[in-house]
């Protein structure tokens, strides 16, 4: 399996090719698209992009860890974390090739 990450910079380079906008008008689309996504987030909204998935935030309660090197306890404060869920279309777009039916015996 390739091991490469999909950035900023190779979503600009697809938005060019695929679609012929400036470099510049790429940029500003993914900024622009990235930006809505973080401020719903920090307004606590869900984000659902259809074939894709849901992003949500949940709270995580306050409560008491444990340092691995140490063992020593460290309480974990209060946060808000994001949760992403997939939609059955896109696990089963990468699932796919991965799942053989059982060879005719």
């Amino acid at each position: 399996m390739p091991s490469s990450t999909l950035t900023r910079a190779s979503l600009v380079d697809a938005l060019v090719r695929e679609i012929g906008v400036s470099r510049q008008e790429a940029h500003d689309l993914i900024e622009m698209f990235l930006e809505e996504i973080s401020a719903a987030l920090a307004a606590g909204e869900n984000v659902k992009l259809s074939s894709f998935g849901t992003f949500s935030v949940r709270e995580k309660g306050e409560r008491i860890g444990r340092n691995p090197k140490t063992g020593e306890e460290v309480p974990i404060t209060r946060r808000r974390v994001i949760v992403f869920k997939a939609s059955n279309i896109l696990k089963n777009r990468i699932n796919r090739g991965l799942l053989h039916p059982k060879a005719a015996e």
